[in-house]
C-alpha cells in the first residue's frame, strides 16, 4: 500500500457516495485493494490510521464511576457546609463529616467498579464474525478489525458491518428500515449510478441494515463513526432506552427525594427559627436529607445485577444490558419457536416421497440439487437445517450439473428456485418449499397428493415439496435471471420428510414457566397440525390454534382478545410475529420473544425482553437483550427464577429505606423541634447511616422464598408509599419511647442521650430486614443467607460498641448505663414483633384491595404499566441496540469497564 493511497483516503477522497458513481475495478483501485483482498500488513497499517470498526463507545473508566457517586446535589451540599464549619472552628466535627462521606463514596464506587468488570465479562463471551477476503483467502474476523478497502462476503441475516460498495450481487434485498424507516426490503445493484443518491445509493449497503435475501461481494468504503449509521447514532447519544425497572426505580427516587426535601427546608427552618447557629443548622438538616435517602440504592442494584449475571452465566445464560435481568424476571408471556425448543433441533431425512406417495430417489436428487448451489464453479453451500439433514443423507449429485440462476428463499414466498443444467435437456428450474406454496404453483395435483401431506404432517413431521419446470430456451448463457414471477406452471415431483423429535425436557419445562406464571405461546413458520402434533406429544394443552392467513383477517383489538385464548401460531411470517407481540404487549402483558433466525428480528426488537441463542443468526443475536448458551426452556425459566430474586431483593431495600430508616429520620426531625439540643450530630446521623448501608450490601446474597419467585413482580409506587405510611410511624414510636426513657428515667446528658438513640435507632432499623425480608409469618420460617445474617448482627454489636470506643468523645458520645443494655433487648423485640403484626395486616389488607390490576393472558401475573418499550421510536431501537453490539470491543479494554444501563 502506498502512502498516497492512504492519504487519498484519509480525506475522504472516497465516500460512499463517490464510490455509487464509479465502476467495481475503479472502486478498489481507489481504496489500494484488489479482488485478493488487503493483505495483512496493509490491514495492520490501516488499523492503526483508522481505529476499530465501531461506534458509540463508551469508555466508563474508573473517573467516570467515581463521578457518577460524587454528583449527588445533597452530598456536594453537605460537603460544602462541612468546608464551611472546618473552617469557622468546628474542625473536628467537619473532618468526621468528611472522612465518612469519604467512606461512603468509596463503598460505593467499588461496588459499582466491579459491577461494571462483570458487564465487561459479558460482553467479551458475546462473539460476532464477519465472512472476509484478505491474502486472497475467505476467513472469518471480528467486524471491528476491518478496515476500508477490505473484501467482505455478505450472506442471508448479516448485518452489515460497514458501509459497502456492491462488487457483486445474486438477488441481494437489504432491509433498510434502521436508517429509512421504510420496512420493504430494498433491491440491490453492482452497476455504477450516473449521479450519487440517498440515504443509500442501490449498489451501496449501509452499516447496520440487514441482509434480507441473497448473497453479494462487496467493498468497504468506510467505517464506525464515520459511516451514516455512526452519525446517527452518535446524534441520538450512546445510552440505552430505560426499561420498565429503572422507570419504576427513577419514580420511587423521585417519590422519596421529594420526601427528604420537604423534610430537610421544614428542618433547617425550624433549626433557625429556634436560634440554633445556622452552620450547625444546615449541617443537621442536610444530614437527615441523607439519611432518609437510599444512597446505596444505585450500588445495590449495581450488586444485585452483577451477581445476578454471574449466577446466570454459570447457568448458560448471557445479559448484554445488566438492567434487562429485572425484565427478565417480569415477563408474564413467552413467544417462542418451535424447532430446538420444543424439539431436539436435531433434524434428520426422514423420508423422500413421489407423487404417488412412494419412495423416490429423483425427489432426493433434486431437492439435493437445490441445497448445493454451484456458480462459477464456487459451491455455496445452503446452512439451512433441512438442508443440511438431505446433504448428510445423500451422496453428492453426479458431475456435470451447474447453476445458472437462484431465487433464493425468502418468507413471503417460502420457496427456494434454482436453474440447473446437466440433469436433463437444457436447463431445469426446481423450486422447493413449504407444501402450500409449492402445491398452489404446480398443475395437475390429485386429491392423493393432499392425502399424503395430511399423512405426513400427522406424523409431527416436517416437510418440503419439490418441483420443476423445463426451461430449454436457456443453454447456460453468460446472465440468467429468474423472477417470483417464473415459479408457476410448476410440475409436482414429491415431498421429502424430516424429523425432528420432541425434547424430552419440553412439557417439563413449560410446566415450570406455567407455575413462574408464565404464559407459553408458540409462533412457528410449519404447519398448523406439525406444532400441534409436538405439544400433544409434550403434555401441553392446545387451547387454539392461528394461522398466518387467518391472522392477516384480524384486527388488531381481535388479535389481542385472541392472544389468551391461542396457544400456536403457525406459517407465521416475520412481520406476523412482530404484530403477535405488538397485539400482546397492547393487551398489557409484559412480553418475551425468544427466536434465532434472520426472520425473528423485528419480533426480537419489539418485546419487552429479546431473547436469542448463541448458535443464532448475527441479526437475532444482535436483536436480542438476553442469549442463551443452550436453547431450552429451563435455562430460561433459571433466568427467570433469578431475574426475580434480584427484583425482590432490591426491593427488600426499598422498603427498608421507606420503613425504619423513614421513621428513624422522622424522629430526629421531630425532636429537633421540641429539645433544647439536637438529638444527634450530623456526623453522628451519617455514622448511623453509613453503619446501616453497610449491612444492606449484603442484601443480595439474600435467599428468596419461592412463593415470591411464582409470579411477576414489578415497581408498585402506591404499594410503598402505603408501607411507608404504615412502618414509618411504628419506627418513629419506639423512637420517641427511647427519647422518654433516656430523658425521664436515665436522666442522660446529651452525649448520653445522644448515644442512646444512635444505638436503639441502628439496632432497630437493620434487625428490622429479618422481618421484611419475607411475607411468611413468623418471619424465622424463612430463612436469610448466612452473610444478610452475619452483616446485620456485626452491624449492631459495632454499633452498641461505638459508645464505649476510645473515640467516642471525638464523635460526642458517652458510655451507656447497665439499664440501657438490659432494656435495649427488650425494646428491640417488642418493636419486631409490633412490625410483625403490622406485617401481616398490612399484607392481608394489601390482598383483598391491590393497588394493581391482573393483566390479560398471563396466569394470574399483576398487569404493570404499560412498558415504556412501547413508547420506543422502533427506528431509536434498531440503531441503540445496533450501536451497542457495534461498539462492544470498548468493553474488552482492559483498563475500562464497560457499561451496563
Amino acid at each position: 500500500m502506498t502512502v498516497a493511497i492512504l492519504e487519498a483516503v484519509a480525506v475522504g477522497a472516497l465516500d460512499l457516495q463517490s464510490a455509487s458513481t464509479l465502476d467495481p475495478g475503479e472502486v478498489l483501485s481507489r481504496l489500494g485493494s484488489s479482488d485478493r483482498g488487503m493483505s495483512d500488513a496493509d490491514v495492520l497499517e490501516r488499523r492503526l490510521r483508522y481505529g476499530d470498526n465501531a461506534v458509540g463507545r463508551r469508555h466508563a473508566s474508573a473517573t467516570s464511576l467515581l463521578w457518577r457517586q460524587l454528583r449527588s446535589p445533597l452530598l456536594g451540599l453537605l460537603l460544602a457546609a462541612a468546608v464551611v464549619s472546618f473552617f469557622v472552628g468546628e474542625r473536628t466535627d467537619a473532618l468526621v463529616v468528611g472522612a465518612i462521606l469519604a467512606i461512603s463514596v468509596g463503598l460505593g464506587f467499588v461496588n459499582e467498579y466491579r459491577s461494571e468488570r462483570a458487564a465487561q465479562a459479558l460482553h467479551q463471551q458475546i462473539q460476532h464474525r464477519q465472512l472476509v477476503v484478505r491474502n486472497g483467502h475467505a476467513a472469518e474476523v471480528d467486524p471491528v478489525t476491518l478496515v476500508p478497502g477490505d473484501l467482505i462476503r455478505l450472506r442471508l441475516g448479516d448485518i452489515v458491518p460497514a458501509d459497502v460498495r456492491l462488487l457483486r450481487v445474486d438477488n441481494l434485498e437489504c432491509d433498510e428500515s434502521v436508517l429509512t424507516g421504510e420496512s420493504a426490503a430494498t433491491a440491490k445493484t453492482c452497476d455504477a449510478a450516473a449521479t450519487p443518491s440517498a440515504p443509500v445509493p442501490q449498489n451501496c449497503a449501509s452499516m447496520g441494515t440487514i441482509v434480507a435475501g441473497g448473497t453479494a461481494d462487496a467493498v468497504v468504503v468506510s467505517i464506525g463513526g464515520s459511516t451514516e449509521f455512526g452519525r446517527i447514532a452518535d446524534s441520538l447519544g450512546t445510552h440505552n432506552p430505560q426499561t420498565a425497572f429503572q422507570v419504576g426505580l427513577n419514580s420511587f427516587s423521585r417519590m422519596l427525594a421529594g420526601v427528604a426535601g420537604a423534610l430537610t427546608v421544614a428542618i433547617f427552618i425550624i433549626n433557625f427559627v429556634l436560634g440554633r447557629p445556622l452552620v450547625d443548622a444546615l449541617l443537621f438538616s442536610l444530614a437527615i436529607a441523607i439519611g432518609i435517602t437510599p444512597q446505596l440504592l444505585p450500588a445495590i442494584v449495581s450488586v444485585s445485577l452483577s451477581t445476578g449475571s454471574r449466577r446466570l452465566a454459570a447457568r448458560k445464560v448471557l445479559v448484554k444490558r445488566l438492567i434487562c435481568i429485572e425484565d427478565l424476571g417480569n415477563i408474564e408471556m413467552l413467544i417462542t419457536d418451535k424447532t430446538g425448543t420444543l424439539t431436539e433441533g436435531a433434524i434428520a431425512l426422514r423420508s423422500a416421497l413421489g407423487p404417488d406417495g412412494k419412495p423416490s430417489d429423483r425427489t432426493l436428487v433434486l431437492a439435493r440439487l437445490c441445497s448445493d448451489v454451484v456458480l462459477d464453479g464456487d459451491v455455496l453451500v445452503s446452512g439451512n437445517p433441512l438442508d443440511v439433514a438431505i446433504r448428510a443423507s445423500t451422496p453428492p449429485p453426479a458431475d456435470g450439473w451447474r447453476t445458472l440462476a437462484t431465487l433464493p428463499f425468502d418468507h413471503d414466498r417460502r420457496l427456494l428456485s434454482v436453474v440447473v443444467t446437466g440433469v436433463g435437456d437444457g436447463a431445469t428450474m426446481i423450486t422447493k418449499g413449504a407444501p402450500e406454496s409449492v402445491l398452489t404453483r404446480c398443475t395437475g395435483i390429485t386429491p392423493s397428493t393432499g392425502r399424503t401431506l395430511d399423512e405426513i404432517v400427522g406424523r409431527g413431521s416436517r416437510v418440503v415439496a419439490v418441483a420443476t419446470k423445463p426451461i430449454p430456451w436457456l443453454s447456460g448463457g453468460p446472465t440468467v435471471t429468474i423472477t417470483a414471477g417464473d415459479e408457476s406452471a410448476l410440475s409436482f415431483v414429491g415431498f421429502v420428510e424430516f424429523s425432528d423429535p420432541p425434547k424430552v425436557s419440553a412439557g417439563a419445562a413449560v410446566a415450570r414457566l406455567a407455575r413462574l406464571g408464565i404464559a407459553v405461546r408458540i409462533a412457528t413458520g410449519d404447519h398448523p397440525a406439525v406444532a400441534v402434533h409436538v405439544c400433544e406429544q409434550l403434555g401441553i394443552a392446545v387451547q387454539g390454534v392461528l394461522t398466518g392467513a387467518e391472522l392477516d383477517a384480524l384486527d388488531e383489538d381481535s388479535l389481542g382478545e385472541a392472544i389468551g385464548s391461542v396457544t400456536v401460531f403457525a406459517r407465521v411470517s416475520p412481520e406476523q410475529k412482530a404484530r403477535i407481540v405488538d397485539a400482546a404487549r397492547a393487551a398489557g402483558i409484559h412480553t418475551a420473544f425468544l427466536g434465532d433466525g434472520v426472520n425473528d428480528a423485528v419480533a426480537l426488537h419489539r418485546a419487552d425482553v429479546g431473547i436469542s441463542v448463541d448458535s443464532a443468526t448475527e441479526v437475532a443475536k444482535d436483536a436480542a437483550d438476553i442469549v442463551l448458551l443452550e436453547k431450552n426452556l429451563d435455562v430460561l425459566a433459571d433466568g427467570v427464577s433469578e431475574g426475580r430474586a434480584i427484583f425482590a431483593n432490591t426491593i427488600k431495600y426499598v422498603l427498608m429505606a421507606t420503613s425504619s430508616n423513614f421513621g428513624n429520620m422522622f424522629s430526629a426531625a421531630v425532636a429537633s423541634a421540641f429539645m433544647r439540643f439536637l438529638p444527634m450530630l450530623p456526623s453522628q446521623i451519617l455514622l448511623n447511616n453509613l453503619l446501616y448501608d453497610v449491612s444492606q450490601m449484603a442484601i443480595p446474597t439474600d435467599r428468596v422464598d419461592e412463593e415470591q419467585l411464582n409470579r411477576p413482580a414489578h415497581w408498585d409506587i402506591r404499594m410503598i408509599r402505603r408501607f411507608m405510611a404504615v412502618f414509618g410511624p411504628i419506627s418513629s414510636v419506639f423512637d420517641i419511647l427511647t427519647f422518654v426513657f433516656m430523658l425521664r428515667v436515665l436522666h442522660a446528658d446529651r452525649a448520653e442521650f445522644r448515644a442512646g438513640w444512635f444505638v436503639e435507632s441502628l439496632a432497630t432499623q437493620t434487625l428490622v430486614i429479618f422481618v421484611i425480608r419475607t411475607r411468611r409469618t413468623p418471619f424465622f420460617r424463612s430463612r436469610a443467607s448466612v452473610t444478610l445474617t452475619c452483616s446485620t448482627l456485626i452491624c449492631v454489636a459495632v454499633g452498641v460498641a461505638v459508645p464505649f470506643s476510645p473515640f467516642a468523645s471525638s464523635i460526642g458520645f458517652r458510655g451507656l448505663p447497665a439499664r440501657y443494655l438490659v432494656t435495649l433487648p427488650v425494646m428491640i423485640v417488642l418493636y419486631l414483633g409490633i412490625v410483625e403484626g403490622a406485617k401481616v395486616l398490612f399484607f392481608a389488607h394489601l390482598a383483598r384491595h391491590p393497588t394493581t390490576a391482573p393483566s390479560r393472558g398471563a396466569a394470574d401475573a399483576p398487569r404493570h404499566v404499560q412498558p415504556l418499550a412501547a413508547q420506543r421510536s422502533h427506528r431509536q431501537r434498531l440503531v441503540y441496540r445496533r450501536a451497542a453490539r457495534l461498539s462492544h470491543p470498548a468493553a474488552r479494554r482492559p483498563k475500562h469497564a464497560g457499561r451496563h444501563s
